[in-house]
């Protein structure tokens, strides 16, 4: 593997870990509100 071809799929797996973990923050948040308003509601 060349330096260029591991710079580039460090960058790709870095864009994928931050796109999974604003998904996962994503359902938490979702998670929380829907609790929040059946505990209001």
């Amino acid at each position: 593997m060349t330096p260029e071809e591991e710079t580039e799929f460090k960058r790709r797996r870095k864009s994928r870990n931050l796109v999974v973990g604003g998904t996962l923050l994503f359902f938490a948040v979702l998670f929380y509100a829907i609790t929040i308003a059946r505990i209001g509601g």
